[in-house]
């Protein structure tokens, strides 16, 4: 899908959809906040939530304390949703517009934390771009907390094939600048009384 497009799927999708009416959609991201948590961050330190959507953690991350938050997503609506909700607690973010694949930064990140995004590339030369995005993006000894659908979740998401992972294929992926800390496999109850199965990663970079 080029990428035009799929930025015109993700508004298409937050314009017509509330936000519990999403499968992602969780109240309490509490599989990433307990990743997060374990990590025993600094409150300034700096976290990029990638492909974000309206995710509550960045609520979360605030309610916490900390300070120095980034949230990039691809649909310009979504943010303005994320925005929206709040309020003025939102001037405390750095809100980012931006296909992950087009991101250019020159912050350094202590945190780079993804719950469904990186699943949807298909493409190795993206895939490999992310990689290599992730990693000059970091601090030294920064951390990824990557979340897919495992190798039992499902075949697709929002109508988009998606990629599903193991802790082996995830690792192959990424070993060449990341050390693999732990994995977990998470299971997800989404709106509709379904459930999905996901992978959770914890990387440090090297």
């Amino acid at each position: 899908m080029a990428e035009n497009k799929m930025k015109l799927h993700w508004d298409n999708v937050y314009y017509n959809k509330n936000e519990n009416e999403v499968s992602w959609y969780q109240k309490i991201p509490k599989t990433s906040l307990d990743h997060i948590k374990s990590l025993n961050l600094n409150l300034d330190s700096k976290i990029i939530d990638v492909g974000a959507g309206e995710s509550r953690l960045v609520d979360n991350l605030l309610d916490l304390g900390f300070n120095n938050i980034d949230v990039l997503d691809i649909s310009k609506k979504s943010i303005e949703k994320a925005k929206n909700r709040l309020g003025e607690k939102s001037e405390k973010i750095n809100w980012i517009v931006s296909d992950i694949n087009d991101f250019v930064s020159n912050n350094k990140y202590d945190l780079w934390h993804d719950r469904a995004a990186f699943h949807f590339l298909k493409d190795s030369s993206k895939i490999n771009n992310y990689v290599e995005l992730a990693n000059s993006c970091l601090n030294s000894n920064g951390k990824i907390i990557l979340g897919t659908f495992s190798s039992n979740g499902p075949l697709k998401c929002s109508g988009l094939e998606i990629s599903r992972y193991n802790s082996s294929s995830i690792n192959e992926i990424f070993k060449k600048h990341f050390i693999l800390l732990n994995h977990r496999i998470s299971i997800h109850p989404t709106p509709f009384d379904t459930f999905q199965e996901f992978m959770f990663a914890v990387f440090e970079k090297k």
